[in-house]
């Protein structure tokens, strides 16, 4: 079972270049995953209410084949692999015009509202009758591996424009501050984001710095977030690619 959702690409949502933001892509992506919890009748407020528990995300990546730009109508077409343990997998293609142009796969977990202990899916029969079937993906999220010497870099204070509902700082906040500290104002020029992982370790909340590092190995950009305490929030890593090449065409 799978389901649709139709975006298009607003100003708010471009970077300097005209380009979807990743920090939007990824809004986009999680929209469309609310709205597929809202046809299961299993959104924020039916879960709260059913299971005392509130949907977060612990891991997301993407790919894309060209980027999405200012204007584009996107078409996210989503579906659920079925809950295992207390996590679940929700994968994603993205079209442009009919054309598939990138994919996405997610991991989510029900937290208890109050205790934040994890929900184990088999509890609810929603998960195991309703997956994507052949449409599932096969791609797993694990933790990222970090090159061996990562580079203080920057810090940033979060505030009260960072938060959500759920009262620590919006997930897609640390794909813009990804952006922000691998300086894609003149690094991305001529370039696009074809693919970008982020890792969700541990909240943060307003009135805390996170202290960013960053690292290259392969091609490949990693950032790391770690809170005042010393331990790691967010972990992050950014492919970068000519525009007009695919996904896994690096660039420096």
């Amino acid at each position: 079972m799978h389901s649709e959702y139709i975006y298009r690409v607003g100003a708010r949502d471009t970077d300097l270049f005209g380009q979807c933001r990743p920090s939007a892509v990824m809004d986009i992506l999680q929209e469309a995953a609310t709205s597929a919890a809202s046809q299961l009748h299993l959104s924020r407020e039916e879960t709260i209410e059913r299971f005392h528990a509130f949907w977060m995300l612990a891991r997301i990546w993407y790919r894309l084949d060209a980027p999405i730009l200012w204007e584009d109508t996107i078409t996210v077409r989503t579906w659920h692999r079925g809950g295992k343990g207390a996590s679940m997998y929700r994968d994603f293609d993205l079209y442009r015009d009919g054309v598939r142009i990138g994919e996405a796969v997610s991991v989510w977990v029900l937290a208890d509202l109050d205790t934040h202990r994890l929900f184990r899916f088999s509890n609810a029969p929603e998960f195991t009758r309703t997956t994507g079937g052949d449409l599932c993906k096969t791609k797993t999220l694990s933790k990222l591996h970090m090159p061996g010497q990562l580079s203080p870099t920057a810090s940033r204070d979060m505030h009260y424009s960072d938060c959500d509902v759920n009262g620590h700082v919006n997930n897609v906040r640390y794909a813009d501050l990804t952006c922000d500290v691998l300086d894609l104002q003149t690094r991305g020029k001529g370039q696009y984001v074809s693919s970008l992982q982020l890792g969700y370790l541990k909240e943060c909340k307003a009135g805390e710095t996170l202290r960013l590092s960053t690292g290259q190995a392969d091609g490949i950009w990693y950032v790391r977030g770690d809170g005042p305490d010393g331990v790691p929030r967010f972990d992050a890593a950014l492919e970068l690619s000519p525009i007009g090449a695919p996904a896994g065409t690096t660039a420096g």
